[in-house]
């Protein structure tokens, strides 16, 4: 484990099956590595649920709850009173991971927007931040938080600077992780060095997007540190500082 002293991830996937074989080992370990906190992501009503468990189990895990756009299909009658229901807990956060994703053909992009609009809606009433998830949806994302001016993150930001520029205006703050350390992340590089630091949090996305030094393994949140690594460099500031100003941008963001 590397020491990440003061981290927080606040975007994690632990209940993937990636982690079926050790997933309380894992976890055990990230305080022992200095990891203060972790928002474990859900992606529909089962995993919100479970995601709530596993955050009652671990003082330090907390819980966003909400259906992905790749799970917006064939959805329950009341599955938006069940994610309220869900959102009331204690360790619930965020209303997550919600949003948009057109790689997919299906859902359609008409079921995403219904699902995405009614969850936006919902953080509005409930006063509670979102994790927006953008898969070539750029310019529909912007209209919606141009729209709703939600508070939360913008997960994985891949978009331009004057996307980013534009989110961060209405209120959002850009989370990043290990793709930043890519060689052809050079947008996200160029955002990271324009924006002031308050406008990032880290995240993992983890089991999936480990950074560069670590690419083929499973991510965890560990990992993050080869991100501050690489903001430091960008922003010409100390890794000290980057966890202290992301970390405290976390901490007001989500409430924790």
């Amino acid at each position: 484990m590397i020491c990440c002293r003061g981290i927080i991830d606040t975007h994690a996937h632990y209940l993937d099956r990636a982690f079926d074989p050790d997933r309380d080992d894992v976890l055990s370990s990230l305080r022992s590595a200095g990891i203060e906190a972790v928002i474990e992501n859900a992606t529909d009503i089962v995993s919100s649920e479970a995601a709530l468990v596993l955050a009652d189990r671990y003082s330090f895990v907390y819980a966003a709850v909400g259906i992905h756009p790749e799970d917006a299909g064939d959805l329950p009658s009341d599955w938006l009173n069940r994610i309220a229901e869900l959102a009331a807990s204690p360790k619930a956060v965020a209303i997550g991971e919600i949003g948009l994703d057109y790689y997919w053909p299906e859902p359609s992009h008409e079921i995403q927007h219904e699902v995405f609009e009614a969850q936006l809606s919902l953080a509005k009433d409930l006063g509670m931040p979102v994790e927006i998830h953008d898969r070539d949806a750029h310019s529909d994302i912007l209209e919606y938080i141009q729209r709703y001016k939600p508070s939360g993150c913008l997960h994985r930001f891949s978009g331009s600077l004057e996307m980013a520029s534009a989110a961060v205006k209405a209120g959002l703050v850009l989370g990043v992780g290990g793709a930043l350390t890519y060689k052809n992340s050079r947008k996200e590089k160029n955002v990271v060095r324009e924006l002031p630091l308050e406008c990032f949090i880290l995240e993992t996305d983890c089991p999936y997007l480990s950074p560069s030094a670590y690419r083929g393994t499973r991510c965890t949140s560990d990992m993050i540190s080869a991100v501050v690594d690489e903001m430091a460099e960008l922003k010409g500031e100390s890794r000290e500082k980057i966890i202290e100003v992301t970390s405290e941008t976390a901490k007001r963001v989500f409430r924790i």
